[in-house]
Formats: structure tokens, C-alpha cells, sequence
């Protein structure tokens, strides 16, 4: 998650410049300013994290969180009065 300034034009630029970088390394937007993606290892979870840090605009804040898939599945969401559907675990592949 995220909050940078988006006042002059060469911020929103960057802003919009991180954004699109988060979407090239497989993030998907959860909602504004908040992106996420499943990592199968802590390994994976600090490489993208170190290219989360290579693509920092200047100034604001970003945070990178780590949850299981269990408290994943548990979180409750509601679309105004309206409870939505719980979450379900990402798809996971195994290779031999």
C-alpha cells in the first residue's frame, strides 16, 4: 500500500510510473493505492520487495505487508450494506 504525492504534474507521473511498475512485476490493484500479489516463499516476498525499492518515486510512503492464506481467506469485505463472497486462496501450480 501506498500514499505519494500526486500535487505537480512530474509527481503523478511518478505515481503513475510506480503503479505500472507494480503491474509489471504481477501485482493487481486491490484498490487504489493498495496492490497485491501471492508469493509462495519469504524468498520470493523479499525479491519483490527489493524491486518494490528500486521503483520508489521520491517522497510518500510505501508499505509492503505480508499475510498467510489463511488470514487471507478470513478477511471480511462489504460493497456498501452488502457482505461480499470470502476470498479464495490463490490457485497454486506445483511442478515436477
Amino acid at each position: 500500500m501506498f500514499d505519494l504525492p500526486v500535487v505537480e504534474k512530474s509527481e503523478r507521473k511518478a505515481a503513475s510510473d510506480f503503479r505500472n511498475g507494480l503491474l509489471d512485476i504481477g501485482f493487481e490493484m486491490a484498490q487504489f493505492s493498495v496492490y497485491m500479489r501471492f508469493c509462495s516463499s519469504t524468498g520470493q516476498v523479499e525479491t519483490l520487495a527489493n524491486r518494490v525499492e528500486a521503483s520508489l518515486p521520491e517522497g510518500g510512503k510505501v508499505s509492503v505487508l505480508q499475510f498467510t492464506d489463511k488470514q487471507y481467506e478470513r478477511i471480511i469485505s462489504f460493497n456498501g450494506k452488502s457482505k461480499l463472497s470470502k476470498n479464495k486462496s490463490p490457485d497454486q501450480y506445483d511442478l515436477f
